[in-house]
């Protein structure tokens, strides 16, 4: 889970990409019980008839147990009750519940919330499985829920990397890297949401234990090491993926001087933003504006820009999660109208959905075959965007 870059199994070690979950027998079909807006009718309404119809997708597709999707990946589990709890529906409170203790039923003894594959590479991806559950179980905001929460967050802040290298900082899919170092932005961008959206609970840590946080210098550190600064021409201001994995290649005009310059995508860009923001800069800072103005030379709604269809979902999950937390309005561009990103993000996501409510990816990368994976992206991104979340 890009939430969810993942590559095949076996290149998985090698990308340090986690493996495509194996197809999930789903429930059978529910109907659908609440129709589309009419076209005419404002955008919020229809966003919001768009959020009901996706969460009564996502209901019908939860099992007896709680969990949704493959139950080998709890972070699969951990959107669908992000974004079914975000829709804040009391008739959901049964459903969120029995999310909330299947996620619960996962938590390992050093504190992570996975499940352990032994015989797969990258394992149970602890971390990246442990942050997505932390943050739906954080949303839900259960009393009963709290050690658990705090166990996940001295969990990762002790999988962050340390030392001097250029994944030193950062955050991979799994705490255990042997032999091998190895660090990205999108899973430090989900450790650091996490984190910060669970912060308050350190409130309730009994006195004499230790808090647990991250080394937010050492993230920042790591996250500007994949910003592309100036004279990159027009890499400028976007964000790459890892150290280790260009992801959208490197571009050889602006490659000099034996330094290889990795290509700005769309998604990373915006999961960088959403780093700047959790490390407390705010919109006067050069770094920040820079990403903005990549942004806004950019956009497009139409492609992850960079990569194509790959990680659309995903794309429109983290623009929208970004440009909240950053209280960005408008994204200016020179020469052209500034971008209202809400309004546009919001039709177009509600142009994707399905006669049945679900969204899905034809272009399968990232998992983005998986339609309650999708459906979940699809369904946060208008929480974010029409204020249901923040």
């Amino acid at each position: 889970m890009e939430p969810l870059s993942v590559l095949a199994a076996a290149a998985a070690l090698a990308t340090n990409a986690p493996a495509a979950p194996a197809a999930a027998e789903p429930p059978p079909p529910a109907p659908v019980v609440q129709a589309a807006a009419p076209e005419a009718a404002p955008l919020d309404v229809r966003a919001a008839a768009a959020i009901a119809r996706a969460k009564m997708w996502l209901l019908a597709r939860q099992r007896d147990d709680g969990s949704f999707s493959n139950p080998k990946h709890p972070g699969l589990t951990g959107l669908a009750l992000w974004a079914i709890a975000g829709a804040r529906h009391p008739s959901d409170a049964d459903a969120i519940e029995r999310a909330g203790d299947w996620l619960l039923s996962k938590a390992q003894p050093d504190g992570g919330i996975y499940q352990p594959v032994p015989d797969r590479a990258g394992g149970g991806l602890s971390t990246y499985n442990t942050a997505v559950c932390l943050t739906a179980l954080a949303e839900t905001g259960r009393p009963d829920a709290t050690r658990a929460i705090l166990d996940a967050r001295t969990f990762l802040a002790g999988a962050q990397l340390t030392g001097d290298d250029g994944f030193a900082g950062g955050f991979g899919y799994t705490s255990e890297t042997g032999d091998k170092r190895y660090a990205d932005l999108n899973n430090t961008m989900f450790v650091m949401d996490a984190m910060r959206r669970s912060q308050r609970y350190e409130d309730s840590r009994p006195a004499g234990e230790k808090k647990a946080d991250l080394d937010w210098a050492a993230a920042l550190a790591f996250a500007e090491s994949l910003h592309n600064g100036a004279g990159t021409g027009d890499q400028e201001g976007g964000f790459a993926y890892s150290p280790a994995d260009a992801k959208a290649g490197t571009d050889a005009a602006a490659s000099t001087n034996g330094v290889v310059v990795m290509r700005s995508y769309g998604s990373m860009t915006y999961a960088g933003l959403l780093a700047l923001v959790y490390c407390e800069l705010d919109r006067a800072d050069p770094r920040v504006r820079s990403t903005l103005d990549w942004a806004g030379r950019h956009w497009s709604l139409e492609e992850n820009p960079g990569i194509g269809e790959q990680g659309l979902y995903f794309f429109y999950n983290v623009i929208s999660r970004a440009l909240s937390a950053a209280k960005v309005g408008s994204i200016p561009r020179e020469g052209a109208d500034a971008v209202d990103w809400k309004a546009e993000l919001v039709e177009k996501i509600l142009s994707l959905q399905r006669p049945d409510g679900s969204f899905a990816n034809a272009n399968g990368r990232f998992w983005e075959n998986d339609p309650i994976l999708v459906t979940a992206y699809s369904t946060i991104a208008l929480e974010f965007a029409t204020g249901l979340l923040e």
